[in-house]
């Protein structure tokens, strides 16, 4: 069982995911240069959402910083071992085959002990971790020790348990120690923009606002690049998936909602105080498929054009319900259930392929049927 995303978000000048010159992302796709987000900055920004929508005990983190946190969580166990905790907390971890060294970041962290590069760790396996860690120390076992297979293997058990809600959906790779790798159950495509862009550029200035009377020059000046689009956004999750590493159908419904949830509201914040160009979808079609998921960017092959009277969004909204009747139609596909969910007048062509409803009734409509599906399985 497949839950399949689409969306179409117009967005306004804006610069929300930059390349290595600090320019807004692009691609060509049918032959013209569309704005593009990418997949990472878009679950970023769907993460960082999660903490309002799932309890934090539910979550992980992606961080070097884990020798801290496993640290931080035997001494709020145990005050007394303070003093020893880190080299605790980096021999529990060491056992995974994860590597740690000294930052050479500056500040604070510079010196700190930190993994080679970033991992993500749920709260429950940090949790674990320090346990562990307070249980060897209780039985003597020397912390500049070599761990044993057995060790190993109880630290190993930690991280094939239940898995945390986002690293479930976005997956956990360990280079390190691959067999603690956990697969994604969501994949979150580039997004795209249905319409010709081009490039353009701010030339700004700023004024000391203490400069003397006899300055009238700029005290900076520079340039920012932008562009105004209306994107295509397609993301799918493996239901079942899902559920292999959460192990409870209730649990899986909550992670479903979020993920759906996160990925209609979130919005990158790359430059979102120069631009403020926070805006919701236009148009949102949720699928609960039974087959494959289904992409349908073919939509937009062809970019939309400004046409008289009628929106970028409007004809791209008109030209995805189109398109998903003619690819279910083609290949006999029928969807479990689909809803649209619209920020202007419904479009019938998406009223066609999917219920019109608000976000509201969508999200209650998508649980209830998933705990009816995941029932009866």
């Amino acid at each position: 069982m497949f839950i399949d995303l689409y969306g179409l978000q117009n967005v306004p000048p804006s610069n929300i995911n930059r390349d290595d010159t600090g320019s807004p992302k692009v691609a060509y796709y049918g032959g013209v240069l569309r704005s593009r987000v990418s997949s990472q900055a878009w679950k970023r920004a769907m993460r960082e959402m999660f903490p309002s929508l799932l309890e934090s005990s539910r979550l992980g983190v992606r961080t070097k910083n884990a020798v801290a946190l496993i640290r931080d969580a035997i001494v709020a166990k145990r005050p007394e071992l303070a003093e020893e905790a880190e080299s605790m907390a980096q021999f529990a971890l060491s056992a995974t085959g994860v590597k740690v060294k000294e930052s050479d970041r500056a500040g604070k962290d510079k010196g700190s002990l930190a993994t080679e590069y970033l991992i993500f760790i749920a709260y429950r396996e940090i949790g674990q971790l320090a346990d562990i860690a307070i249980a060897w120390h209780d039985a003597g076992i020397d912390a500049a020790s070599k761990p044993t297979a057995a060790m190993k293997k109880e630290i190993d058990a930690v991280f094939h348990g239940v898995q945390a809600v986002d690293i479930a959906l976005f997956g956990r790779m360990l280079a390190d120690a691959p067999d603690l790798n956990t697969d994604a159950s969501a994949q979150v495509a580039h997004a795209i923009s249905v319409d010709r862009v081009t490039p353009e550029y701010d030339y700004f200035t700023a004024v000391d606002d203490c400069a003397s009377e006899d300055n009238a020059g700029a005290a900076m000046l520079d340039t920012v690049g932008f562009n105004s689009s209306t994107l295509y956004r397609y993301a799918t999750l493996n239901v079942d998936a899902l559920q292999d590493q959460l192990r409870d159908a209730t649990a899986t419904v909550e992670g479903v909602a979020a993920f759906v949830e996160a990925f209609i509201r979130s919005m990158p914040t790359g430059k979102q105080n120069t631009f403020a160009n926070r805006t919701l979808p236009a148009a949102c079609v949720v699928i609960i498929r039974d087959d494959q998921p289904i992409n349908v960017v073919g939509a937009f092959e062809d970019p939309v054009r400004p046409a008289e009277g009628a929106s970028i969004s409007r004809q791209a909204a008109v030209r995805l319900g189109r398109k998903l009747a003619y690819v279910h139609a083609a290949y006999g596909e029928t969807p479990r259930k689909a809803w649209n969910i619209t920020a202007d007048e419904s479009v019938p062509e998406l009223d066609a392929v999917s219920k019109h409803v608000s976000f509201p009734e969508m999200k209650a409509e998508l649980k209830a049927a998933l705990t009816q599906a995941l029932s009866e399985e």
